[in-house]
């Protein structure tokens, strides 16, 4: 049998606090997704002047890098270079912003963000991302 990390509330608070931080370092109104390996939400946040949209879609791009175990802009690039069957990929999001949390190899999770520009949003993703190594 296998064994694997597995990513827990506290880890999840420590990855939102730090894309929290670099968001606000930015004057960035976003919301931040952490997901597990599943791609299901274990910690979410919305800054009050980040459209509601913003916390659907980062869950969104947090599901679609925990599932693909890969940053959701792999399948942006992929659509841009004509491949737009994945427009219609179930549970997928072909939007930048979107970060898995490896550890020891293993994919135990994402992080996703929406709100601002894709490599904006990217950028907060990967800050927080790299509070749990």
């Amino acid at each position: 049998m296998n064994s694997k990390p597995v990513l827990g509330l506290q880890e999840a608070t420590q990855i939102l606090h730090a894309a929290e931080a670099e968001a606000a370092a930015n004057q960035w109104a976003v919301a931040i997704a952490v997901v597990d390996d599943g791609g299901h939400p274990i910690a979410l946040q919305r800054v009050d002047a980040c459209a509601p949209i913003g916390a659907y879609i980062a869950v969104e791009k947090a599901r679609t890098a925990a599932l693909g175990r890969r940053e959701s802009k792999a399948y942006e690039d992929m659509v841009n270079g004509g491949r737009s069957a994945f427009l219609s990929a179930p549970l997928l999001t072909s939007l930048e912003g979107g970060v898995p949390l490896i550890i020891n190899g293993q994919v135990v999770g994402a992080v996703g963000v929406s709100g601002v520009k894709a490599d904006q949003d990217a950028q907060i993703a990967r800050a927080g991302a790299t509070a749990l190594v």
